[in-house]
């Protein structure tokens, strides 16, 4: 059964878009040029979207603008309300979201499932911070003074998110930003953009106002210089690799953007003599293979204490031979494909 043929097999057709969204329009890129979605398990085209670029970015981010000044005057309450609506709609569509990211990102259906859920969890979670937003009130030097903290809306935020947990790291970053007042411009990775699309149709339907939310798609050199240049964009929250992460903390720095970066990790396994191997085994499984080896906290070390390297061995490899790889829509399958080749490499 071929990609195509499986994004049929979505209950909700309509969370399968192929255009960007800025402010209430879903459009293609002026130049109409687009890129290609891969399904890395059969290296099929799933679908296409826009390569946008400076131009697009330009008019998402003055969507959001536009969007901020009512967006931001809402009570708590009422922020929090759509946050909880938006939280709704994403479980009550956890199969369709999961079989699109999987279909786009390769991962096992049952470790889809869990991201939607992962992910939704964030929504709720802020939803119901939106409430407790509140400033302090701090002693003053002279009696005749006051002193107020109030928190406030920073404005327009760039959300720049990778392909590994390409639902939940929108969830993530977007949540607390509407909670707190904010609009966003989301820039999802150019190999699993579907899944926020996905997560931008159903936050209409949830009631959130157009321009809140925007989404542009395609290559990143462009949407990613306009994000750091333009002074209206004033957070930047990214997550992706360090080299990357450096690069936007130089292109921010003239307009003293606040930054929130979640950059590469460098993790070891560690195995000493005392411990229980049955459960090390384990551990190096859900730390290792997770998502295939794909996130940022997996182990890309394993260092094992001379007196239980061989039996530790041993015990790994039979567990490893039993994993089945696969297809992430196959019944079964423990491991996913790589993204893209880039990955093995």
């Amino acid at each position: 059964m071929n990609a195509i043929t499986k994004i049929g097999f979505l209950k909700g057709a309509d969370l399968f878009r192929q255009r960007g969204l800025i402010g209430d329009v879903w459009q293609h890129a002026h130049s109409n040029a687009t890129v290609d979605v891969i399904d890395p398990a059969s290296l099929e085209v799933l679908g296409t979207v826009p390569d946008m670029g400076r131009d697009e970015t330009r008019a998402a981010i003055d969507a959001a603008q536009a969007a901020f000044k009512d967006w931001k005057a809402r009570t708590h309450a009422e922020r929090g309300a759509l946050l909880e609506r938006w939280h709704s709609l994403i479980l009550e569509n956890e199969e369709d979201l999961a079989l699109l990211l999987t279909l786009e990102q390769g991962k096992p259906l049952a470790e889809a499932r869990g991201e939607i859920r992962y992910g939704a969890s964030f929504v709720k979670w802020f939803a119901e911070e939106a409430r407790r937003i509140g400033g302090s009130t701090i002693p003053s030097p002279t009696p005749d003074r006051r002193i107020l903290v109030l928190k406030e809306a920073v404005g327009v935020c760039a959300i720049i998110t990778p392909w590994n947990f390409p639902n939940a790291m929108i969830t993530r970053k977007v949540a607390p930003a509407l909670a707190a007042g904010c609009t966003v411009v989301i820039k999802p990775s150019e190999f699993t953009p579907f899944s926020a699309l996905a997560l931008g149709v159903l936050a209409e339907r949830a009631g959130i106002p157009a321009g809140v939310i925007n989404i542009v798609t395609g290559m990143p050199i462009e949407i990613g210089n306009e994000l750091m240049a333009n002074e209206t964009v004033r957070k930047i929250s990214f997550t992706g690799s360090t080299r990357v992460g450096a690069l936007l903390m130089r292109g921010a720095a003239d307009s003293i953007k606040r930054l929130s970066l979640e950059l590469g990790g460098n993790a070891p396994f560690i195995v000493f003599d005392d411990a229980d191997l049955g459960n090390a085994v384990e551990g190096v499984i859900a730390s290792k293979f997770r998502n295939g080896g794909q996130t940022c906290v997996c182990a890309n070390r394993i260092l094992v204490q001379a007196g239980v390297y061989d039996a530790f061995a041993e015990k790994l490899s039979q567990r490893v031979n039993r994993m089945k790889v696969g297809a992430g829509t196959d019944d079964g399958t423990e491991i996913g494909p790589m993204i893209n080749a880039a990955a093995i490499d």
